[in-house]
Protein backbone atom coordinates (compact mmCIF):
# COMPACT_ATOMS: atom_id res chain seq x y z
CA UNK A 1 0.00 0.00 0.00
CA UNK A 2 1.38 3.68 -0.67
CA UNK A 3 2.60 5.21 2.39
CA UNK A 4 1.93 8.84 3.09
CA UNK A 5 4.25 11.49 4.94
CA UNK A 6 4.38 15.05 5.73
CA UNK A 7 4.95 18.02 8.07
CA UNK A 8 2.79 19.73 9.92
CA UNK A 9 4.36 23.60 11.78
CA UNK A 10 2.56 24.59 15.08
CA UNK A 11 2.84 28.11 15.59
CA UNK A 12 2.21 31.16 18.25
CA UNK A 13 2.58 32.71 20.96
CA UNK A 14 3.89 31.42 24.11
CA UNK A 15 1.73 29.23 26.30
CA UNK A 16 -0.74 29.08 23.46
CA UNK A 17 -0.86 24.97 24.09
CA UNK A 18 1.71 24.15 21.12
CA UNK A 19 3.90 21.30 23.12
CA UNK A 20 1.04 20.04 24.95
CA UNK A 21 -0.93 19.59 21.44
CA UNK A 22 2.14 17.61 20.36
CA UNK A 23 2.44 15.39 23.34
CA UNK A 24 -1.38 14.48 22.70
CA UNK A 25 -1.06 13.70 19.40
CA UNK A 26 2.36 11.69 19.34
CA UNK A 27 0.40 9.97 22.21
CA UNK A 28 3.98 10.52 24.84
CA UNK A 29 6.22 13.02 26.29
CA UNK A 30 8.03 14.54 23.35
CA UNK A 31 8.45 17.83 24.37
CA UNK A 32 8.31 20.11 27.63
CA UNK A 33 5.54 21.72 29.23
CA UNK A 34 5.58 24.88 31.65
CA UNK A 35 3.02 27.42 32.70
CA UNK A 36 5.76 29.95 31.86
CA UNK A 37 6.08 31.36 28.98
CA UNK A 38 9.05 30.98 26.49
CA UNK A 39 9.51 27.10 27.47
CA UNK A 40 10.51 25.63 24.26
CA UNK A 41 13.92 27.05 22.92
CA UNK A 42 14.22 25.41 19.99
CA UNK A 43 12.33 23.28 16.86
CA UNK A 44 11.16 19.46 18.18
CA UNK A 45 9.51 17.29 15.93
CA UNK A 46 7.37 15.04 17.48
CA UNK A 47 6.39 11.93 15.17
CA UNK A 48 2.80 10.08 14.67
CA UNK A 49 2.79 6.99 12.61
CA UNK A 50 -0.23 5.23 12.17
CA UNK A 51 -2.05 3.04 9.62
CA UNK A 52 -0.19 4.32 6.22
CA UNK A 53 0.49 7.82 7.21
CA UNK A 54 3.43 9.53 9.21
CA UNK A 55 2.93 12.94 10.28
CA UNK A 56 5.70 15.26 11.46
CA UNK A 57 4.39 17.77 14.01
CA UNK A 58 6.88 20.74 14.39
CA UNK A 59 6.60 22.22 17.70
CA UNK A 60 8.41 25.60 17.61
CA UNK A 61 9.34 28.31 20.21
CA UNK A 62 6.53 30.92 20.80
CA UNK A 63 6.27 33.77 18.76
CA UNK A 64 7.03 37.33 20.29
CA UNK A 65 8.92 40.44 20.64
CA UNK A 66 12.18 39.15 20.82
CA UNK A 67 14.46 40.90 23.49
CA UNK A 68 17.74 39.45 23.94
CA UNK A 69 20.08 37.45 21.70
CA UNK A 70 18.13 33.63 22.44
CA UNK A 71 14.92 35.53 21.75
CA UNK A 72 15.90 36.74 18.66
CA UNK A 73 16.98 33.03 17.82
CA UNK A 74 13.69 31.42 18.75
CA UNK A 75 11.50 33.78 17.03
CA UNK A 76 13.29 32.94 13.80
CA UNK A 77 13.35 29.18 14.29
CA UNK A 78 9.75 29.36 14.95
CA UNK A 79 9.06 30.82 11.40
CA UNK A 80 11.78 28.63 10.03
CA UNK A 81 10.00 25.72 11.07
CA UNK A 82 6.66 26.61 9.19
CA UNK A 83 8.81 27.47 5.90
CA UNK A 84 9.13 23.81 4.75
CA UNK A 85 5.58 22.19 6.26
CA UNK A 86 2.76 21.00 4.31
CA UNK A 87 0.76 22.97 6.52
CA UNK A 88 1.58 25.81 9.33
CA UNK A 89 -1.18 25.77 11.66
CA UNK A 90 -2.31 28.35 14.02
CA UNK A 91 -3.11 27.84 17.35
CA UNK A 92 -5.16 30.37 19.28
CA UNK A 93 -5.64 30.09 23.36
CA UNK A 94 -9.62 30.52 23.43
CA UNK A 95 -8.94 32.44 26.77
CA UNK A 96 -6.68 34.86 24.82
CA UNK A 97 -8.72 35.06 21.59
CA UNK A 98 -7.33 37.61 18.83
CA UNK A 99 -5.43 39.94 20.41
CA UNK A 100 -3.02 42.19 19.09
CA UNK A 101 0.08 40.12 19.30
CA UNK A 102 -2.18 37.65 17.52
CA UNK A 103 -3.67 39.12 15.15
CA UNK A 104 -0.08 40.44 13.76
CA UNK A 105 0.98 36.62 13.93
CA UNK A 106 -2.33 36.03 11.76
CA UNK A 107 -1.24 38.33 9.30
CA UNK A 108 2.36 37.69 8.86
CA UNK A 109 1.19 33.81 8.22
CA UNK A 110 -1.41 34.70 5.15
CA UNK A 111 1.46 37.10 3.86
CA UNK A 112 3.47 34.09 3.71
CA UNK A 113 0.68 32.17 2.02
CA UNK A 114 1.55 28.66 3.41
CA UNK A 115 -1.39 26.31 3.30
CA UNK A 116 -2.66 27.33 6.89
CA UNK A 117 -5.21 26.06 9.31
CA UNK A 118 -6.69 27.55 12.55
CA UNK A 119 -6.73 25.26 15.65
CA UNK A 120 -8.47 26.74 18.74
CA UNK A 121 -6.60 25.29 21.91
CA UNK A 122 -8.04 25.02 25.64
CA UNK A 123 -11.98 25.59 23.96
CA UNK A 124 -13.07 23.62 27.57
CA UNK A 125 -12.36 26.56 29.10
CA UNK A 126 -15.20 29.20 27.66
CA UNK A 127 -18.50 28.92 26.45
CA UNK A 128 -19.82 27.70 22.79
CA UNK A 129 -21.15 30.57 21.40
CA UNK A 130 -17.91 32.60 22.29
CA UNK A 131 -15.73 29.48 20.36
CA UNK A 132 -18.04 30.19 17.17
CA UNK A 133 -17.28 34.08 17.07
CA UNK A 134 -13.57 33.08 17.59
CA UNK A 135 -13.63 30.66 14.88
CA UNK A 136 -15.55 33.31 12.58
CA UNK A 137 -12.84 35.82 13.63
CA UNK A 138 -10.28 33.84 12.77
CA UNK A 139 -11.59 33.03 9.24
CA UNK A 140 -11.71 36.24 8.26
CA UNK A 141 -8.17 37.27 9.81
CA UNK A 142 -6.33 34.39 8.58
CA UNK A 143 -8.53 32.73 5.47
CA UNK A 144 -7.45 29.04 6.56
CA UNK A 145 -8.37 26.20 4.88
CA UNK A 146 -9.64 24.54 7.95
CA UNK A 147 -10.44 25.27 11.52
CA UNK A 148 -10.25 23.10 14.59
CA UNK A 149 -11.78 23.31 17.87
CA UNK A 150 -9.33 21.22 20.46
CA UNK A 151 -8.39 20.64 24.35
CA UNK A 152 -5.40 18.76 24.34
CA UNK A 153 -6.08 17.74 27.95
CA UNK A 154 -9.34 16.24 27.87
CA UNK A 155 -8.40 14.54 24.24
CA UNK A 156 -11.18 16.59 23.02
CA UNK A 157 -11.58 17.43 18.95
CA UNK A 158 -7.99 15.11 18.36
CA UNK A 159 -9.16 12.46 16.02
CA UNK A 160 -11.18 15.29 13.80
CA UNK A 161 -7.86 17.17 13.27
CA UNK A 162 -5.88 13.54 12.74
CA UNK A 163 -8.11 12.70 10.32
CA UNK A 164 -8.25 15.51 8.61
CA UNK A 165 -4.31 15.90 8.10
CA UNK A 166 -3.57 12.49 7.39
CA UNK A 167 -5.68 12.54 4.22
CA UNK A 168 -3.70 14.85 2.56
CA UNK A 169 -0.60 14.24 3.62
CA UNK A 170 1.49 13.32 0.35
CA UNK A 171 2.41 10.66 -0.89
CA UNK A 172 5.89 9.00 -0.12
CA UNK A 173 8.08 6.93 2.84
CA UNK A 174 8.70 7.51 6.12
CA UNK A 175 10.74 9.43 7.15
CA UNK A 176 10.99 7.68 10.63
CA UNK A 177 11.11 4.07 12.15
CA UNK A 178 7.14 3.94 13.20
CA UNK A 179 8.61 3.48 16.56
CA UNK A 180 10.20 6.64 16.98
CA UNK A 181 8.31 9.49 18.19
CA UNK A 182 10.69 12.09 18.43
CA UNK A 183 13.60 13.40 16.34
CA UNK A 184 15.01 14.76 19.40
CA UNK A 185 18.39 12.55 20.95
CA UNK A 186 17.26 11.11 24.71
CA UNK A 187 20.37 13.08 26.08
CA UNK A 188 19.14 16.28 24.93
CA UNK A 189 15.38 15.42 25.98
CA UNK A 190 16.55 14.17 29.22
CA UNK A 191 17.84 17.71 29.73
CA UNK A 192 15.00 19.29 28.76
CA UNK A 193 13.01 17.04 31.29
CA UNK A 194 15.34 18.64 34.55
CA UNK A 195 15.01 22.19 32.67
CA UNK A 196 10.87 22.02 32.81
CA UNK A 197 11.54 20.74 36.51
CA UNK A 198 13.54 23.79 37.27
CA UNK A 199 10.75 26.14 35.60
CA UNK A 200 8.21 24.58 37.66
CA UNK A 201 9.66 25.07 40.71
CA UNK A 202 11.81 28.45 40.30
CA UNK A 203 10.27 31.88 40.10
CA UNK A 204 10.55 35.74 38.34
CA UNK A 205 13.15 35.55 35.96
CA UNK A 206 15.87 33.10 37.10
CA UNK A 207 14.38 30.21 34.89
CA UNK A 208 15.08 32.12 31.50
CA UNK A 209 18.89 32.40 33.05
CA UNK A 210 19.89 29.01 32.87
CA UNK A 211 19.78 25.88 30.70
CA UNK A 212 21.22 22.13 31.32
CA UNK A 213 22.84 20.37 29.37
CA UNK A 214 23.67 16.15 29.94
CA UNK A 215 27.33 15.61 30.17
CA UNK A 216 27.08 11.98 30.02
CA UNK A 217 25.21 8.82 29.93
CA UNK A 218 26.35 5.86 31.05
CA UNK A 219 24.55 2.56 30.58
CA UNK A 220 25.66 0.14 33.17
CA UNK A 221 25.39 -3.90 33.56
CA UNK A 222 22.50 -4.12 35.60
CA UNK A 223 20.53 -1.86 32.89
CA UNK A 224 20.06 0.78 34.73
CA UNK A 225 21.46 4.19 33.28
CA UNK A 226 23.96 6.88 34.89
CA UNK A 227 23.17 10.15 33.89
CA UNK A 228 24.82 13.41 34.75
CA UNK A 229 23.85 16.88 33.77
CA UNK A 230 24.55 20.45 34.39
CA UNK A 231 22.22 23.38 35.06
CA UNK A 232 24.51 26.30 33.78
CA UNK A 233 23.61 29.93 35.55
CA UNK A 234 24.66 32.95 34.58
CA UNK A 235 25.69 34.17 37.78
CA UNK A 236 27.61 32.80 40.61
CA UNK A 237 24.25 34.24 43.16
CA UNK A 238 21.92 32.11 41.40
CA UNK A 239 23.77 29.25 41.74
CA UNK A 240 22.37 29.25 46.04
CA UNK A 241 19.11 29.75 44.87
CA UNK A 242 18.99 27.01 42.06
CA UNK A 243 20.56 24.63 45.22
CA UNK A 244 18.31 25.91 47.51
CA UNK A 245 18.40 25.77 51.72
CA UNK A 246 20.44 22.78 52.17
CA UNK A 247 20.27 21.11 48.25
CA UNK A 248 16.67 20.72 48.69
CA UNK A 249 15.76 22.97 45.56
CA UNK A 250 18.11 21.16 43.74
CA UNK A 251 17.31 17.44 45.66
CA UNK A 252 13.42 18.11 44.52
CA UNK A 253 14.48 18.85 40.82
CA UNK A 254 17.03 15.82 40.63
CA UNK A 255 13.99 13.25 41.79
CA UNK A 256 11.62 14.71 39.80
CA UNK A 257 13.50 14.33 36.64
CA UNK A 258 14.82 11.32 37.49
CA UNK A 259 11.05 9.54 37.79
CA UNK A 260 10.34 11.28 34.61
CA UNK A 261 13.64 10.39 33.30
CA UNK A 262 13.02 6.62 33.76
CA UNK A 263 9.56 6.11 32.55
CA UNK A 264 10.73 7.56 29.52
CA UNK A 265 13.95 5.21 28.98
CA UNK A 266 11.54 2.60 30.62
CA UNK A 267 15.14 2.01 33.08
CA UNK A 268 16.07 2.65 36.19
CA UNK A 269 18.30 6.17 36.85
CA UNK A 270 20.83 7.20 38.38
CA UNK A 271 20.60 11.07 37.83
CA UNK A 272 23.12 13.37 39.61
CA UNK A 273 22.66 17.27 38.91
CA UNK A 274 26.06 19.85 39.32
CA UNK A 275 25.84 23.28 39.17
CA UNK A 276 28.62 25.67 37.19
CA UNK A 277 28.62 29.58 36.50
CA UNK A 278 28.79 30.38 32.83
CA UNK A 279 28.78 33.99 31.73
CA UNK A 280 26.98 34.91 29.12
CA UNK A 281 25.97 31.35 27.73
CA UNK A 282 23.01 33.08 26.03
CA UNK A 283 25.27 34.34 24.14
CA UNK A 284 27.88 31.30 23.01
CA UNK A 285 27.57 30.38 19.55
CA UNK A 286 28.04 27.23 20.47
CA UNK A 287 25.48 26.90 22.64
CA UNK A 288 23.12 27.71 19.72
CA UNK A 289 24.36 24.89 17.46
CA UNK A 290 23.37 22.46 20.31
CA UNK A 291 20.30 23.63 20.00
CA UNK A 292 20.05 23.63 16.45
CA UNK A 293 19.01 27.55 16.26
CA UNK A 294 21.26 30.13 14.02
CA UNK A 295 23.49 32.47 16.00
CA UNK A 296 22.31 35.97 15.67
CA UNK A 297 25.15 38.71 14.78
Amino acid sequence: MNTRCGYVALLGVPNAGKSTLVNALVGTKVSIVSRKVQTTRFVIRGVMSQDQTQIIFVDTPGIFEPKRRLDRAMVKSAWGGAKDADYAALLIDVQRGFDAENKTIAEQLKKKEFPSLLILTKIDTIPRDQLLALAEEGQKLLEPQAVFMVSATKNDGLKDFLQFIAKRMPEGPWLYPDDQPSDLPMRMLAAEITREKLFDRLHDELPYSLTVATEAWEQRKDGSVKIDQTIFVERDGQKKIVLGKGGAMIKAVGAASRIEISKLIEAKVHLFLHVKTRENWADDPSHYRDLGLEFPS
